[in-house]
């Protein structure tokens, strides 16, 4: 059991039925009238955003969620497929279950699995990933780290922006949480 008055980012909760992750919250103390808490959570399952008020003192289930490392093996139309490392069973996704971890999802990347009661809820691709620029528009003399962006689609497909000094071939580190380019990799 979780207390309001043990929510913290990134705690997992049950709530009417379905697994929630808390985003934010902040406890509020009212004149006249006991305290109240209020929450910004996301469904798990949905990956639905709710803005929701509880009392200070209310208990929460803690949901049945596992987590895997798993080994990302190949994408075929909209199924991917993954191995987990300890056993080596073989699990498909659709790319809806993937939502935006797909854009980075690389041949035998090592990727953490949740599950809610037996069944597979989202992949968790790592904080940050290496991956080549396969098309972009040339460098030009004169263009600095500085100034400026272009896209540039990278070896999964996905388009990110880049700064324009980058080129073809170039491997660069990027946040899969913003999809932001950080640095060029050597």
């Amino acid at each position: 059991m979780i207390s309001t008055t043990e929510f913290k980012k990134g705690a997992k909760i049950e709530y009417n039925g379905n697994p929630y992750e808390i985003l934010d919250f902040q406890h509020v103390k009212m004149q006249q009238r006991s305290p109240i808490v209020r929450t910004k959570i996301k469904n798990l399952k949905t990956r639905q955003v709710l803005e929701e008020t509880f009392k200070a003192g209310d208990k929460f289930d803690t949901p049945d969620l596992e987590e895997k490392n798993m080994q990302y093996l190949y994408g075929q139309g909209d199924t991917y497929f993954f191995m987990d490392t300890e056993n080596y069973e073989q699990l498909s996704l659709s790319s809806e279950q993937l939502s935006d971890s797909k854009k980075f999802l690389k041949e035998n990347m090592e990727v953490k699995i949740l599950y809610y009661r037996g069944s597979p809820l989202t992949v968790q691709v790592p904080m940050f990933v290496e991956l080549k620029i396969v098309e972009t528009a040339p460098g030009i003399r004169g263009d600095t780290a500085a100034g400026g962006s272009k896209s540039a689609t990278i070896e999964t497909g996905a388009v990110i922006k880049v700064p324009f000094h980058l080129n073809k071939g170039d491997v660069i580190k990027i946040d899969t949480r913003t999809s932001e380019y950080i640095e060029r990799v050597r």
